[in-house]
């Protein structure tokens, strides 16, 4: 197993994508709405994508540089779910859990910078 696959960020990075797929595979608004639907997957799929990126790289201050991009997509996510929700696409409740899935990836990837930033 890599370094990066040990981190528990990487797996609900990874866990946002899968369920963001589904969500935007299965609903018949998101099927016919293919921007918001191919942005929404592919920032979903950048924040995993960086934090195994960054983690792999030679030295801390590129993998924290990675790791910036990572909630940088974080927040991209973020708000596409707002607007997929004020425009009827998802429910309030899964608004609200994809959105607090997002905001707890963006606080865990701040930690993981810190500690990055110490050694």
């Amino acid at each position: 197993m890599s370094n990066y696959e040990n981190l528990k960020v990487w797996h609900r990075a990874v866990d946002l994508a899968v369920s963001i797929y589904r969500l935007t595979q299965s609903n018949k608004l998101f099927v016919k709405d293919f921007g918001l639907k191919d942005q929404l997957q592919r920032s979903s799929v950048s924040i995993s994508s960086n934090i195994s990126e960054g983690n792999e790289l030679g030295t801390d201050k590129q993998a924290i540089r990675q790791f910036f991009i990572a909630k940088g997509s974080a927040a991209e996510v973020y708000t596409q779910l707002i607007i997929s929700c004020k425009i009827g696409y998802i429910t309030e409740d899964d608004c609200k859990y994809y959105l607090n899935e997002c905001k707890g990836i963006s606080s865990m990837l701040i930690n993981l910078i810190k500690s990055r930033s110490i050694e």
